[in-house]
Formats: structure tokens, sequence, C-alpha cells
């Protein structure tokens, strides 16, 4: 690890992305086809996003991440974001939805930039690493290193077991409790969706009327 190449990750993120206005980050795995019922989810959601004046903040890569961008560019109300990484091998290119793209060298700066810049997170299905960047987003907000957002979780058929399993086993074990929940949605609708998400943002504070 080299720390020339973190200290010019960090540089170009905040160069790039510090300005951009209210945006909402999609995560979801790389290897959803077109055919696929997410696929074609995350292009509805990233175009009604869109069409609320949110920039799309994704992976900048295929499946799901191209996806969410090819609904924001459909729109074009708003720009349609990548952060890109080099070597990962199921990430082999950028895609062709892109208004913004940046090429950042380690994982755990482009996620960084992935998180800071948004004011909310829909989580799509996913391998490892959407798991790694949801439980990321939602350990800062319960440790306090990150204003409570929505966190939304699409597609209770994907992701119902984990929800419960949260919501089950490790609340009886105490391993977590309930506040730590408060700000997980899990949802198949679209409308509801949004609904979580659009609401007059104020930068200082993330207050949404949806999670009072």
């Amino acid at each position: 690890m080299d720390i020339n190449h973190i200290v010019k990750d960090f540089e170009k993120g905040q160069k790039e992305l510090s300005d951009i206005g209210d945006s909402i980050t999609i995560f979801g795995g790389s290897r959803f086809k077109e055919d696929s019922i997410y696929y074609q989810k995350a292009i509805e959601i990233g175009k009604r996003l869109s069409d609320s004046g949110y920039n799309i903040i994704t992976g900048g890569s295929t499946g799901i991440m191209e996806a969410s961008n090819k609904g924001a560019k459909l729109s074009g109300k708003t720009k349609s974001i990548g952060i890109h990484i080099d070597n990962l091998p199921f990430e082999q290119h950028p895609n062709k939805y892109l208004d913004k793209e940046l090429n950042l060298h380690y994982f755990f700066t482009r996620k960084v930039m992935l998180i800071n810049y948004s004011s909310a997170y829909i989580i799509m299905p996913g391998g490892f690493g959407t798991l790694d960047e949801f439980f990321e987003v939602l350990n800062l907000i319960r440790t306090k290193n990150h204003q409570p957002v929505p966190i939304v979780l699409f597609g209770s058929k994907y992701w119902g077991k984990l929800y419960e399993f949260m919501n089950t086993t490790m609340l009886e074990y105490e391993t977590i409790n309930q506040n730590d929940l408060k700000y997980v949605f899990l949802s198949d609708n679209i409308d509801e969706v949004v609904e979580k998400i659009k609401y007059p943002l104020h930068p200082k504070t993330h207050q949404n009327p949806n999670l009072s």
C-alpha cells in the first residue's frame, strides 16, 4: 500500500465530489445481467431518484451499478456518477452511462467516497462487496460517525433473511439494540423507497421527517 496513492485518491475524491449537491449512493452486485429483475428495478430507481433531483452515485461498473447509472442518464435531470477502481476482478470497466467518472487506486478510499457524499443509501442485491458496504454505512451511523440517514435494503426475497436475522437473533443475543436498526428499511416498492429518502436536505443535520 502506497501512502502517496492514498493521498491522491482522497484529494481526487474531494476535488470532484465536494460540491456535487444532493446525491444518493446505490450499492449492488456487478454480475446482474440486463434481463434480471433487479437490473430493471435499478434502472427505475435511478431514474425516479434523478427525476426527484438527486445525483446517482455508484461503483461505476457493470450489473446493478450500470443499471442505476443508466436510470439517471435516462432521466437526465442530475448527474450520473461512477467511482471506479483498478484491479477488481469482477468489475472490468466503467459503464457507459456516466457523466462523471472517478478512477481510484484503493478499495477502501473508493468506499469512503461512495459513502461520504450521499444523503441516503439503497442496497440492491449483491455479493460480499455489497454486504461490506452495507455494514460499513450501518456501523458508521450506529457509532455516530455519520449522520443518521435512510438505508434501504431493496428486495425482500434477497435480503429478507438477513433483515430477519438482524431483527431477531442479533437482538435476542443483545449484540445490537433496536436503535441500531432504526434507519434500516426493507422494501420491494419503488414508490416507498423514493418516499423514504425524498425530503428537503439539511447538510448539517440530515434530518428526515420520514425517520421520526
